[in-house]
């Protein structure tokens, strides 16, 4: 499946060319399965081959990745945050997740927003879904959009560069992308387990006494 997506990819950004990229990079925020760690160093080959420019690239890209973005916020914002709250009061007891526990995160992310949108879109798996809390907590437009569009940046001018560096070996830049990944990947299984510890496990294990004392109190 995969090589029938680079293939694809290829042919998209072969004939569109600038806005191939664009088009691609908008549709890999809200369908991941087209990964930017093939888009975009593609996007760097093609350039550094003289059929584009680089900096033309970098800015299709950017543009992609913020119409992209946007449509992630408008329907999390559509969505809205009564209706969020209203499915956590019915039914955030199977989840152990209680309107106190949105409370927090929602007051974490407005301490935090302007960082969690900037540094998100350099992250992979995060960058797509730091929009949805964007959405949901209405963050002012022009804020989002500014913030998204440097975030981007950052991301698609790293990765552009690199596949225009490295010419026909392109495709190695997913394999350091990769490990980044598998990084990120480790870290949000890592605060899943806490998070399932700390709200299931732990609390089924003190009410029936299987827990030490100072355990307890933690």
């Amino acid at each position: 499946m995969l090589d029938d997506i680079v293939t694809w990819v290829t042919d998209v950004v072969d004939a569109l060319g600038y806005l191939g990229v664009a088009f691609l990079v908008a549709l890999e925020n809200v369908f991941p399965p087209i990964p930017s760690e093939v888009v975009l160093p593609l996007a760097g080959f093609v350039a550094g081959r003289g059929d584009a420019n680089v900096v033309g690239m970098i800015a299709a890209a950017t543009a992609g990745s913020v119409v992209g973005a946007w449509v992630l916020y408008g329907v999390s914002a559509a969505i809205g945050p009564m209706r969020l709250r209203a499915f956590i009061v019915r039914f955030g007891r199977w989840f152990s997740v209680r309107e106190h526990h949105l409370d927090r995160a929602e007051e974490w992310f407005d301490r935090r927003a302007d960082a969690a949108v900037l540094i998100g879109r350099c992250v992979p798996l995060i960058r797509s879904v730091v929009s949805v809390p964007a959405g949901f907590r209405h963050m002012a437009p022009a804020r989002f959009t500014v913030l998204t569009a440097i975030g981007s940046a950052m991301w698609n001018t790293a990765l552009i560069a690199a596949g225009a560096v490295l010419g026909e070996r392109w495709e190695r830049v997913g394999d350091i992308v990769g490990l980044f990944q598998g990084a990120v990947i480790l870290a949000i299984g890592g605060g899943l387990a806490w998070f399932v510890w700390r709200r299931l496990i732990r609390p089924r294990l003190a009410s029936a006494g299987d827990l030490p004392p100072e355990d307890r109190e933690r």
